[in-house]
């Protein structure tokens, strides 16, 4: 469940909190949200964009007990480890793609929001993930071990701006149905309105 109203109502200014970062508006800014573990699968990531050779790619992550493995993987890149935040409404915000890697997930809120704010996700094909997102409407689904199927899925949202309005769309109207609001009116329905006391 989702506070969507709760989550559209954070105050961003985009251009600012890009700018915090070391980001431009020119710069396309991917961002993933979780812990730095074996499971969230961040490498796979960094190596599909290494295959892009696109400067202007730059990729967000969490501090965690890998950070100082990533580091080393992300060598040269513009991968950027930025450690626990409160600000993940305005980054979420500030981001042009959602990424989710995981190897093993159950219905993600941290997708769910990314969804809420109207980003493309490019994710792993499992399950929870499969539930949120719908094949070339709201992103991708790759096969979590597939650097290059991850590559190929970003590099079509980077180039296609198109694409990315489509898919924000999408997301904005599909993750509607995880609302808190609407799971409370359907539990409400469930458990008291059918039946008889």
């Amino acid at each position: 469940m989702l506070d969507i109203e709760k989550l559209r109502n954070v105050s961003c200014n985009r251009a600012s909190k890009r700018k915090e970062l070391g980001l431009t508006e020119n710069d396309f800014f991917i961002l993933s949200v979780g812990a730095l573990n074996q499971n969230k699968n961040h490498e796979v990531i960094i190596k599909a964009i290494a295959l892009l050779k696109n400067s202007k790619i730059h990729y967000y992550i969490a501090i965690g007990n890998k950070e100082e493995y990533l580091k080393k993987l992300a060598n040269e890149l513009n991968v950027h480890l930025i450690g626990y935040r409160e600000d993940i409404p305005e980054l979420l915000m500030s981001a042009d793609l959602f990424v989710f890697p995981s190897y093993r997930e159950g219905l993600s809120v941290a997708l769910m929001e990314a969804m809420a704010v109207g980003l493309p996700c490019v994710v792993s094909n499992i399950r929870g993930n499969v539930d949120l997102i719908q094949e070339g409407m709201g992103g991708f689904l790759c096969t979590p071990q597939s650097v290059n199927v991850f590559s190929r899925n970003i590099k079509k949202i980077v180039d296609d701006r198109k694409l990315r309005m489509k898919m924000s769309v999408y997301n904005l109207n599909r993750v509607k149905k995880f609302d808190l609001e609407k799971i409370k009116t359907m539990m409400c329905q469930i458990y008291f309105e059918n039946n008889e006391w």
